[in-house]
């Protein structure tokens, strides 16, 4: 080694003196290093940093006096010039391991128990909020198993429920502002639910009828709410990925003091747009905030068989996107994560990524069995025993803040509304033919009106074809 460094230096110097070049080595300025990440620096609180606190140095040419720059110690660090930023060197080849030898860890506040674990660093929620809180996610669940009987009675022809996953679901949305524009995947009704919609319009939408503000053109469960800057669910996987990072650029622009919030499963990060829109976020520093929902799951498909990296956290951070990995069950813990989240997009303008783990109680769908890929027992254990609604009620009653008598009003109130909203939605007319060729063009082309003209024909001749009410 110490002949190579002789070698190099003699080399330097005959260059310096011959060619004159400019600097492409460059010596370090130790006076202002660059932060540096340590494996896990562990906090009951982790956020996962980009290797740099803001973009690289502009990889723009500066006047440089040499080529190189000849330090007068021999152990300074360097660093080579590339027009893809500057970089230390080493003489030693040495590959990147596949992964860290250690997860990075999960924060949380609540242990199974519904006690707060000791030190733990969280946003303290008041009584109002908390009870608020609780009260959303049980109706969230008295929802979900009302809408799913009724699609299994013929009543509506498809429903997705969100059992196991009530806490990412509300402790996200009480966390955000109402100016936070939120662009669901599927398994976000909470969200919607506590921003105001009611048990009638999430009928109406499942009833396809008249009231429902997508004309009857969506598949049940594909909510939308102007009001409630819900942008309306697509049953594409991950489409609403690089839309997010559209809508958060946008906000950026305008200046306003909101961010933009998506939501997506663990299989949607196999999806391109997953990865198109994490990394346009990251480049034009829009406010974005991921959350995915890593539940193990993505329908039949395990997370085994989706990725080999330590989850969905290390992605993050591989896009140069602030990152941390949450206890999805634990809905103080996805309330302080998702509101600093939050205040990180807004304040610093950056996006942030949010892996919540969970699981999947329910089927993923009513299309689906998910007992032909999952024993019985685990998601009997998961229902019962890691039950996110059971473990925020125990906190909330320790308070003294909620009682049975509390729970069996609310449940019994709540199911005789869902009850009621059904009724009602099921009366209402469906949305006539003329609506499924609307709003696709401002001035209708020759072939839609076509098409319109033969399916109106072939309903008159054909009625008993169509459910009652349909009407052109």
């Amino acid at each position: 080694m110490a002949m190579w460094f002789a070698r190099s230096r003699n080399l330097v110097s005959s260059l310096r003196q011959n060619l004159g070049l400019s600097a492409i080595l460059i010596k370090r300025n130790h006076s202002s290093p660059r932060p540096v990440f340590t494996n896990y620096e562990l906090s009951s609180k982790v956020f996962l940093d980009p290797s740099t606190s803001f973009r690289h140095e502009s990889t723009a040419v500066e006047s440089q006096p040499d080529l190189v720059q000849q330090s007068d110690h021999e152990d300074d660090a360097q660093e080579l010039d590339f027009p893809g930023g500057k970089v230390g060197y080493t003489s030693e080849m040495k590959f990147i391991p596949e992964s860290s030898s250690r997860r990075i860890p999960c924060y949380r506040v609540l242990n199974e128990h519904g006690k707060i674990i000791s030190d733990s660093d969280f946003i303290p929620v008041s009584e109002k909020l908390a009870v608020r809180m609780y009260e959303q996610m049980a109706t969230l669940q008295v929802m979900d198993h009302i809408f799913y009987e009724a699609q299994r009675q013929g009543r509506i022809s498809f429903y997705l429920t969100s059992v196991g996953e009530e806490a990412i679901n509300i402790a996200s949305a009480a966390a955000l502002s109402p100016e936070d524009v939120v662009l669901p995947q599927y398994r976000e009704p909470g969200v919607l639910l506590w921003r105001g919609f009611t048990l009638e319009e999430f009928a109406n939408q499942c009833f396809g009828n008249k009231a429902d503000y997508g004309k009857g053109r969506q598949m049940p469960i594909h909510y939308g709410s102007n009001q409630h800057n819900y942008f309306t669910v697509s049953s594409p996987i991950a489409t609403q990925l690089p839309q997010a990072a559209g809508v958060g650029y946008a906000l950026k622009m305008e200046k306003k003091n909101a961010c933009a919030v998506t939501f997506i499963g663990d299989g949607g990060t196999s999806e391109g747009d997953f990865h198109a829109g994490l990394n346009f976020a990251a480049v034009m520093e829009a406010p974005v905030v991921f959350i995915c929902r890593n539940n193990g799951w993505a329908i039949s498909t395990h997370i085994s068989e989706q990725f080999r990296s330590d989850g969905i956290v290390v992605k993050g951070q591989a896009y140069g996107i602030r990152s941390i990995r949450v206890d999805g069950n634990d809905a103080l813990a996805v309330y302080s994560a998702v509101r600093s989240a939050r205040e990180m997009a807004v304040t610093e303008q950056r996006p942030v990524l949010i892996e919540a783990m969970t699981y999947r109680v329910g089927h993923h769908s009513t299309s689906d069995d998910s007992t032909k890929y999952r024993e019985a027992d685990e998601i009997q254990y998961w229902k019962m025993s890691r039950n996110p609604v059971n473990r925020f009620k125990k906190w909330v009653q320790d308070n003294g803040w909620w009682s049975e008598e509390d729970e069996s009003k609310l449940r019994s109130s709540t199911r005789k509304q869902l009850l009621q909203a059904i009724q009602a939605a099921e009366k209402w007319e469906k949305q006539p033919l003329t609506e499924l060729f609307n709003d696709v063009y401002d001035v209708k082309t020759k072939n839609l009106e076509e098409q319109e003209v033969g399916l109106k024909a072939l309903v008159e001749k054909q009625p008993q074809d169509y459910p009652t009410g349909f009407h052109i």
